[in-house]
């Protein structure tokens, strides 16, 4: 998700590489008002998903929940932590990428997110994150991925990279790293995304174009 969003590590390249050597204040990160970052976290999918899912927000201490929903799914506003590892912004303040995971995503690809969350408030560097989840993983401490694992990224107002801002409305599937869906071939609608692609996390995120914002409205294209 996030920086990580752009459809193939090629795309770092272009980007100035240290252009956010390290985590900024915790505070940048935070979003002050709780009403707009639940309603940012809805915004990543249609309302007949989103106002029936479990939102969470991001406080100091970690994520919490604000609204418990019905439906299964979970809808969060994800910081620039959850990019790539080798992504230059890894640690851009501005970076906001609403999701919603359906049940199976909400089990077994959610607690990623909390488990990079806890180790960046724990003042763990990009190095130290990155050995702790493969540890992690060692260790089983993280689920197995559900099969049916998506989620929905059609918010037109996320932030999901400097240079291409909330990019366009996705939907985004998890499969082990084996799975060949075809993805970045000439003519293919599949795109992948580095956000995990096994380092370390043993998974790839497969990404289709929605072609409209979860609002109904149309969506740039590929």
């Amino acid at each position: 998700m996030l920086a990580a969003l752009i459809a193939s590590a090629g795309a770092w390249a272009q980007q100035p590489r240290q252009s956010y050597p390290s985590m900024a204040p915790l505070s940048q990160y935070l979003i002050t008002d709780r009403a707009a970052e639940i309603a940012l976290a809805r915004s990543a999918a249609p309302a007949a998903i989103s106002d029936q899912a479990t939102v969470l927000v991001l406080q100091s201490k970690g994520y919490v929940t604000a609204s418990e929903g019905k439906n299964g799914f979970v809808c969060v506003v994800e910081r620039s932590w959850m990019s790539p590892f080798d992504a230059p912004q890894f640690w851009n303040p501005k970076l906001r990428g609403p999701i919603c995971f359906n049940p199976e995503a909400a089990r077994s690809i959610l607690p990623m997110t909390y488990k990079r969350t806890a180790l960046v408030l724990a003042g763990q560097s990009r190095e130290e994150i990155k050995k702790s989840i493969k540890d992690a993983f060692a260790a089983k401490q993280l689920p197995s991925l559900e099969p049916g694992a998506m989620s929905y990224m059609m918010s037109k107002q996320g932030y999901l990279d400097d240079q291409y801002g909330h990019w366009m409305s996705h939907l985004m599937f998890y499969t082990a790293t084996n799975v060949d869906w075809g993805a970045d071939q000439a003519g293919s609608p599949v795109m992948l995304n580095p956000q995990f692609h096994g380092a370390p996390e043993p998974i790839n995120v497969l990404m289709i174009a929605a072609g409209k914002w979860s609002d109904g409205t149309a969506s740039p294209s590929m």
